[in-house]
């Protein structure tokens, strides 16, 4: 059984992502988002932050995680074994924000803690999630493909995604990639 990181833009897919191999490999799913916020979109400190995560990873031999706190990198990439990195045109990520956005505004759907996105935060803020995914979008592309070439984590397994593909096939692909003697 593995040890998976989820990483991508913003709106990517990555928590239903992680979910879904979570329940289909039987791993513990760790949701950094849902670690970092507190009620109200107020955010944990570090230290209690890094604490939570830490025993995550370490309670669990075998988990999932997904998000792209680059502060954690620490913490949870030295223990992973695979990174599975959705690197989704931007047009596929915008028109995910926004529909994943209008929707939750509509159903007001509890996030993290009860949070939920309303239309105002998310439409008419500067803490607007579709903003967010604007402004980072190139960002986290350049840098996913930095950590990747400078091999800073020989050790994972990169299977990057470029376009979603069934879940059985990324199941191969990851335990393909990690001999048996380590899963």
């Amino acid at each position: 059984m593995p040890r998976i990181l989820v990483v991508g833009s913003s709106c990517a897919g990555k928590s239903t992502l992680s979910q879904k191999l979570s329940a289909a490999l039987d791993l513990h799913y760790i949701q950094l988002d849902a670690l970092q916020w507190m009620p109200g979109w107020t955010e944990r400190d570090d230290p209690t932050f890094f604490k939570m995560l830490t025993e995550a990873v370490t309670q669990h031999s075998h988990w999932v995680i997904d998000g792209n706190y680059s502060r954690t990198h620490a913490i949870s990439w030295p223990r992973a074994q695979v990174v599975v990195w959705l690197n989704y045109s931007y047009s596929r990520v915008v028109w995910r924000a926004l529909t994943r956005t209008c929707r939750r505004v509509f159903t007001r759907e509890q996030l993290y803690s009860g949070n939920v996105e309303t239309f105002r935060r998310s439409f008419l803020s500067r803490d607007s999630i579709l903003w967010w995914v604007i402004k980072t979008f190139h960002y986290r592309r350049r840098r996913y493909s930095d950590i990747r070439k400078k091999n800073a984590y020989a050790h994972l397994v990169w299977i990057e995604l470029r376009r979603p593909i069934p879940l059985d096939a990324l199941i191969l692909k990851i335990e393909s990639a990690i001999p048996a003697e380590k899963r």
